[in-house]
């Protein structure tokens, strides 16, 4: 492994580096772009412009990232399988089952923040990264994709929308297959607007199995600068 390179400090009002300034494959943290310590709202946005996003661990300075390849899932390839096929048959039958966005959008990141994951101690959705996204959502810019039974939220996730973009961010479920179907309810809805991808971040097993790839990071950047510009989706429950 090769040594790390110099890293961005970010001050207060320095904008980001461009992303192809990232660390490599070969580096101990490869996406990795910059550092610092301010986390608000408009350096949060200024990054999804530039397809770039906050990940962050408690006692840590707030990182930011542009992995290259990038993983997206493509709407047309989600992967509905047979037993998440059943479980929206089961659930959409009963009348207190219910699939709608933004109902409670601060319960839903509360809920990713404390969801247990295999191989994790801990969690990177820390207070601040709470706050802001909070803040994002009363601005409009941050949603959630929920599934409610018997007036209780069961499963969701959370997501930043720019025009025709969506950043996917974290879920959670208490049900079996409670998270997917609140994704088939937004996939369902990018669909119908012609949104191209979900960026997803990271490479996971659980991605893959939903249809997620890999795509390179030059590829998603245009795509990001093209659909951020497109009128804004209105999530409606």
């Amino acid at each position: 492994m090769l040594p790390a390179p110099p890293l961005t400090w970010l001050e207060p009002g320095r904008s980001l580096p461009p992303p192809e300034r990232a660390w490599g494959p070969e580096s101990p943290a490869p996406g990795l772009l910059a550092a610092g310590h301010e986390l608000s709202s408009e350096r949060v946005i200024e990054a999804y412009r530039q397809g770039c996003f906050p990940w962050f661990s408690h006692g840590q300075p707030v990182l930011w990232w542009s992995p290259d390849p990038r993983m997206v899932l493509l709407p047309e390839r989600f992967r509905c399988r047979r037993s998440l096929r059943q479980s929206l048959r089961q659930w959409t039958a009963k009348p207190e089952f219910e699939l709608v966005f933004d109902r409670d959008f601060t319960q839903v990141i509360e809920q990713c923040a404390r969801q247990p994951r295999r191989g994790q101690q801990g969690t990177w959705i820390v207070p601040a990264m709470v706050e802001v996204y909070c803040h994002l959502h009363r601005q409009g810019l941050a949603h959630s994709a929920e599934a409610w039974f018997q007036g209780k939220l069961v499963g969701g996730l959370y997501f930043v929308s720019l025009g025709r973009m969506v950043f996917g961010e974290s879920m959670f479920t208490h049900i079996s297959d409670g998270s997917k179907m609140a994704l088939a309810l937004l996939v369902s809805v990018a669909r119908h607007h012609g949104v191209p991808l979900i960026d997803c971040q990271q490479n996971t097993a659980h991605l893959s199995s939903l249809g997620a790839c890999e795509i390179p990071r030059n590829e998603f950047l245009q795509t990001v600068h093209k659909t951020q510009q497109a009128p804004a989706i209105e999530w409606q429950q």
